[in-house]
C-alpha cells in the first residue's frame, strides 16, 4: 500500500512538473488559472455552420443530423461539428446561427458561419457556385449589429424573463471569439484555375481576415481563436474522379496541387496572427493548426478505427456522377437516392466535403487539448495572452 502511495505521489509531481514545464514555455504565470468564458462567437463557413445557411436558403432535411440530434439542424454532418465540441468543452450550449429566429437563445453566443461563405467577397452567387453572400465582412456587420441591438432590448426589459435569451453585454469582452473560414477562398482560386491569380489574392484574403480581428478587438473583444484551412486536395469528393494521375497524388493520397494551395494560405495567416499578437497589446491569439490535425487524421485511419479516407458516408459518388447527400437525381433513366451509410462512425467523411461526428470529435479532442495550437495553449486557457511574441 506504501508502495503505491508514494508511486502515485511520484507521478502527479511528474505530472506538475510537465505542466509547470510547458506553462513556462509559452510564458504564462505558473498555474494560470482556467478562462471562464461567457460566451462564444463563430465566424466561419459550412465547417461550422449549425444551421444559418438553411434558415437562409433551403429547408434542412435529412440524413444530415440523423446520428446525434436525429433531426435535420442544418449542420453538414451526421451530427456534431468541431465548434459544437468547443462548446461543449467550455460548458456552454451549441451556438444558435444568428439567422435562425425560432427557439433560438443567444445568451452564451452565436454563430455567424454559413456554408459556402469566404473572407473576401466573391463576384459569384449562391445559384452559381454555391456562394452565399454572407462573406466575413458581412458577418462581422451582422455581429455589430447583434451587439447593438441585443443591448438596446437588454437595457430596455422590463423583466428578468424578457433577457433570459439576451446576452449579457458585460460578458461580450469575456466571450471566445473562433474564426474557421478560408477554405472557400481556396476552392474559388482552384475554379479560375489561374495560379498567379491565386498567389496574388492570399495577402488580401489573409488581411481581409485580420482586419475582422482588429475590429472586434476594438470593440472590446480580446480572446481569439482562429484555425487554419485544411488540407482541401484530401477532400474525397475531388477524389472520385477517373483523370487523376498517380504523380498528381502525395503520400496519403491527397491531391498536391489542392493541398499546396491550402499550405500557403496557412503560412501567411500564421505569420499575420504572430504580427497580430504585436499589433493587438492586450488581445490572446491563439492559431490553430486544423490543417495537421486533419492530416494525420487522414494518413492514421484505420489505426484510428476509420475506414479508407477516401471513402464517403453520405452521397452518391461513382463512375465520375456525383449526387450529393440527400438529393435524388435521375442519371440514364435511373433514379439515384443518396442516402447515408450504415455506420458513419465508421466514416472520416459524411458527405465527401464534410467530416462525420466522429472524426469532427477526434479532430476537436486533439485541438481543445492545445496539441496544435501555437501558443500551445488548451482551450480552457487560452484567455491568456504569452509574453512570448
Amino acid at each position: 500500500m506504501e508502495t503505491v502511495k508514494v508511486f502515485d505521489v511520484i507521478v502527479v509531481f511528474s505530472v506538475l512538473c510537465v505542466v509547470f514545464g510547458a506553462v513556462q514555455v509559452v510564458g504564462l504565470k505558473p498555474f494560470s488559472p482556467p478562462c471562464n468564458f461567457r460566451a462564444v462567437y463563430n465566424f466561419g463557413d459550412s465547417n461550422s455552420d449549425t444551421g444559418g445557411g438553411s434558415a437562409a436558403f433551403w429547408v434542412a432535411g435529412f440524413p444530415p443530423g440523423e446520428t446525434f440530434f436525429h433531426r435535420p439542424v442544418g449542420r453538414a454532418s451526421d451530427g456534431r461539428m468541431i465548434i459544437d465540441f468547443i462548446a461543449e468543452h467550455l460548458g456552454l450550449p451549441y451556438l444558435s446561427p444568428y439567422l435562425d429566429s425560432i427557439g433560438t437563445s443567444f445568451r452564451q453566443g452565436a454563430n455567424f458561419a454559413i456554408g459556402g461563405a469566404t473572407i473576401r467577397p466573391q463576384n459569384e452567387s449562391m445559384s452559381l457556385n454555391g456562394v452565399p453572400p454572407f462573406s466575413l465582412d458581412v458577418q462581422i456587420t451582422q455581429f455589430d449589429n447583434f451587439k447593438v441591438r441585443t443591448g438596446y432590448f437588454y437595457k430596455q426589459a422590463k423583466r428578468s424573463s424578457q433577457r433570459s435569451d439576451l446576452p449579457r453585454p458585460e460578458d461580450f469582452p469575456k466571450a471566445l471569439y473562433v474564426f474557421d473560414i478560408g477554405q472557400n477562398d481556396i476552392a474559388a482560386g482552384l475554379r479560375k484555375k489561374n495560379d498567379t491569380y491565386f498567389h496574388l489574392s492570399v495577402p488580401d484574403i489573409v488581411e481581409q481576415l485580420a482586419k475582422a480581428v482588429q475590429h472586434l478587438y476594438e470593440h472590446g473583444a480580446r480572446a481569439f481563436w482562429i484555425h487554419n484551412t485544411g488540407p482541401i486536395g484530401c477532400l474525397p469528393v475531388s477524389l472520385h474522379y477517373h483523370d487523376i494521375k498517380p504523380k498528381e497524388l502525395d503520400k496519403q493520397g491527397c491531391l498536391k496541387a489542392q493541398n499546396d494551395y491550402a499550405k500557403e494560405f496557412n503560412r501567411k495567416l500564421k505569420y499575420r496572427v504572430i504580427k497580430l499578437r504585436k499589433e493587438l497589446p492586450h488581445a490572446a491569439i491563439t492559431y490553430v493548426d486544423i490543417y495537421a490535425a486533419k492530416y494525420e487524421l487522414i494518413g492514421n485511419a484505420k489505426k484510428q478505427g476509420f475506414l479508407d479516407a477516401a471513402a464517403i458516408c453520405c452521397g452518391f459518388h461513382e463512375d465520375d456522377i456525383q449526387v450529393y447527400c440527400g438529393h435524388n437525381e435521375t442519371i440514364n433513366g435511373v433514379q439515384i437516392y443518396a442516402g447515408s451509410c450504415g455506420n458513419p462512425s465508421k466514416y472520416i467523411s459524411w458527405d465527401g466535403v464534410h467530416y462525420g461526428e466522429a472524426a469532427n470529435r477526434w479532430i476537436a479532442n486533439r485541438i481543445i487539448n492545445g496539441s496544435y495550437s501555437d501558443p500551445p495553449l488548451p482551450l480552457k486557457h487560452s484567455c491568456h495572452r504569452s509574453s512570448l511574441v
